[in-house]
């Protein structure tokens, strides 16, 4: 049985938000089919979505009692567009009979547009999705028509219920928060992570095996939209290892990793910046004992750009996966946020960077965040890193130290501060290795770059530079590749390693 709904472009001229469709009935029925066999149900809806359509569009779907499992396929046309006009991308998610309240509990699964189909039933799902019953009540199909086309998006859903006696759901065994660790020491670790639970190709022991070839103490899994991957790891810590629970939180106005939160809490993504809701969502993510770190926020994707500001955020991911032109932009634009908390003696956000790495050869691990901490806890990092107590590698051969020296036998760490008067002279220190040949360090004050120098051919060496107060209120150090200009266009080259900062005179 097949509907078609055809939506209007003047009904929905510069519509936001969401829409919900006409609903989809199914009649009661036997358990079993007239053979013996399990009986199936299935209905396919039509439709035809016109540019300027709402962010989400919801079917609902009537599930009568006695349904053993669910299951959604879908379909939509990419027609060609003119050089320069987005093409169609649609992507699919569920929300069971408990409704589809923003920050509810119906939520059930997101698959963006990773999947074209998918099943829930009460013993299993699919990756991206949530096992549980298949209760009676309205259940809602959701569609995010992320991109339309010039001649709109032509879509095929079909949904089939299959009934029978449901099994249990087993229970969900979610990582301890705690490793062996080293006590209080440098670990070093990945928070943007990728796995079949959404867009990405590892499975979730492909990602461990690559994490610890990578040499991290820790990782967190954050797929898009969904908490389906933080019961997938079972079996797969241990004592080398910490896995936190997470998300990223991915809207139409930029990407957010919730690092560190509750396993099984789900952050809600339905919204844009100009609904004024984030900050609503960023306490909904500390309240579930998270991180807010803005992802890639000059990102080049549709919906990657950063829109909701940083005042909400925890620290901000500077450096995301292969060093490229945007993530120069927003270490400058990082860099300019310490200027702004010197001068008004305000919090200061704190930078890390990951390789959001979803299938080969992106490499874990590229970069990755190397934190203090008391121990190798989800606690005790996150409080590393809120308190910008850490520095990035492009991966675990970089080795590093960075300190401050001055006053009356004072010393402070990357991160911390160095209580000296104006005068006082000041001794900047940096030690590092691993970094390969044709590399530089460079200097960074609130006045710009003011020491550069070359490190020897082997990629390791010892660098001091004096200063004061006066004439930096703080500093933090860059180690980077040669261009690969040669230094012509005056563009630095690919970053290898980057600290957090000090700062330098009483507050």
């Amino acid at each position: 049985m097949e509907r078609r709904d055809v939506l209007r472009l003047s009904a929905l001229a510069g519509a936001v938000g969401a829409l919900t469709l006409d609903p989809v009935t199914f009649a009661h029925a036997d358990e079993r089919a007239p053979d013996g066999g399990e009986r199936e149900q299935t209905r396919t809806v039509r439709g035809h979505l016109p540019t300027g359509s709402p962010d989400f569009v919801y079917l609902p779907v009537e599930v009568p009692h006695g349904v053993r499992e669910i299951a959604v396929s879908y379909t939509y046309d990419r027609p060609t567009v003119p050089a320069g006009t987005q093409g169609n991308a649609c992507d699919i998610g569920i929300f069971d009979e408990r409704g589809t309240d923003l920050g509810g509990r119906g939520f059930r699964g997101w698959s963006g547009g990773a999947r074209t189909e998918f099943a829930i039933s009460t013993e299993s799902a699919t990756p991206a999705y949530l096992a549980g019953p298949v209760n009676a009540g309205t259940w809602h199909v959701v569609l995010g028509p992320y991109t339309v086309a010039p001649q709109g998006l032509e879509y095929a859903v079909t949904i089939t219920l299959r009934h029978g006696r449901p099994g249990s759901t087993p229970e969900p065994v979610y990582p301890p928060e705690r490793a062996k660790g080293r006590g209080r020491a440098w670990y070093r670790g990945d928070s943007h992570l990728h796995t079949v639970h959404s867009d990405g190709k590892r499975t979730p022991a492909e990602l461990v095996a690559a994490a610890r070839a990578a040499g991290l103490d820790f990782i967190t899994t954050t797929e898009h939209n969904t908490t389906s991957s933080h019961r997938a790891f079972e079996g797969l810590w241990g004592d080398d290892l910490l896995i936190l629970t997470g998300e990223e939180v991915t809207t139409r106005n930029g990407h957010v990793v919730a690092m560190g939160t509750d396993p099984g809490v789900f952050i809600d993504w339905r919204y844009r910046a100009r609904d004024n809701a984030f900050g609503r969502y960023a306490r909904k993510i500390r309240q579930a004992g998270g991180l807010v770190i803005p992802a890639h926020p000059h990102g080049d994707c549709v919906g990657c750009n950063w829109k909701f500001g940083f005042n909400d955020a925890d620290a901000v991911e500077v450096w995301n996966g292969t060093y490229t032109p945007d993530d120069e932009v927003t270490i400058q634009e990082w860099d300019n946020t310490l200027v702004a908390a010197v001068r008004g003696n305000r919090r200061w956000l704190p930078a890390v960077g990951h390789s959001d790495a979803h299938r080969e050869p992106q490499v874990v691990g590229h970069p990755q965040t190397v934190v203090l901490a008391d121990d190798l806890t989800r606690t005790a990092i996150q409080e590393g890193i809120r308190a910008g107590r850490s520095w990035i590698a492009e991966s675990s051969r970089v080795r590093l130290t960075f300190g401050a020296a001055g006053g009356r036998g004072r010393h402070a760490g990357i991160g911390g501060r160095l209580r000296v008067a104006p005068g006082d002279p000041v001794t900047v220190r940096l030690e590092v290795s691993g970094v390969g040949p044709d590399c530089s360090v460079r200097f960074i004050t609130d006045q710009g770059r003011l020491y550069t120098t070359s490190l020897p051919a082997d990629g390791a060496g010892t660098v001091e530079w004096q200063t004061t107060a006066s004439y930096a209120a703080y500093v933090r150090a860059e180690v980077r590749h040669a261009p690969a200009d040669g230094g012509a266009s005056g563009i630095p080259g690919p970053m290898a390693a980057l600290t957090n900062p000090i700062f330098i005179g009483e507050e």
